[in-house]
């Protein structure tokens, strides 16, 4: 049976759960880890190489882990999210891509940036709806989000989707760059949105 909110046979990318874990270990040691786990119903870790599973854990997970540890969830789900998003630089974006990036201004590499995260956001987003917002500024919305579907919550919950998205932008398209949750599903928005803003510090005066 699933779990109140969880919607049977949506797919996520393992990452969700992969990179989550180490960092509770490190966090709050591995009985703690154990614990929450075993909330989450997680029996195994999926094989990173298999492809997308099963959504209802990795939800599951991360949900469990901001009930037992609320005042360090939000830093424990940003640190998986940079995680995250430094497997997808080194394993899902080619090389050749990456330097194109690289030497675009923001201007240019950000819509093209955030275009690739559309056309993958099935890897992250479940059984939600994924939207481009705008491509400048950038801003994403996710639809039913999986991930905080059920909760209720009076701040946004969606850290590891924004660290996501932050590290990707500010890999790729310059540093500075900063994604901020301005409305979540559990606070009864209509979806989960993200915006992304880079601030660039301005050059020194020259000597």
């Amino acid at each position: 049976m699933s779990a109140p909110g969880i919607v049977p046979g949506g797919r996520i990318g393992p990452n969700a759960i992969l990179q989550l874990v180490p960092v509770l270990e490190n966090a709050a040691g591995p009985e703690a880890t154990a614990h929450v786990l075993a909330m989450a119903g997680v029996i195994a870790l999926p094989d990173p190489d298999a492809g997308l599973v099963d959504e209802a854990p990795a939800a599951r997970l991360h949900q469990a882990m901001r009930a037992e540890l609320p005042n360090v969830a939000p830093a424990l789900a940003r640190e998986a999210g940079r995680r995250t998003g430094d497997y997808i630089l080194g394993r899902r974006i080619p090389r050749p891509a990456r330097g194109l990036l690289r030497l675009l201004p923001a201007r240019l590499s950000a819509p093209l940036l955030a275009r690739a995260v559309a056309r993958h956001a099935w890897t992250f987003c479940g059984s939600g709806g994924f939207r481009l917002a705008s491509t400048w500024p950038v801003a994403f919305e996710i639809d039913d989000n999986p991930v905080v579907r059920g909760e209720r919550s009076d701040v946004p919950l969606c850290d590891w989707h924004a660290a996501v998205f932050e590290r990707l932008f500010s890999a790729l398209c310059g540093g500075g760059w900063h994604c901020r949750e301005v409305a979540c599903c559990a606070q009864g928005a209509p979806a989960c949105r993200f915006e992304l803003r880079r601030s660039v510090s301005p050059r020194p005066p020259s000597p």
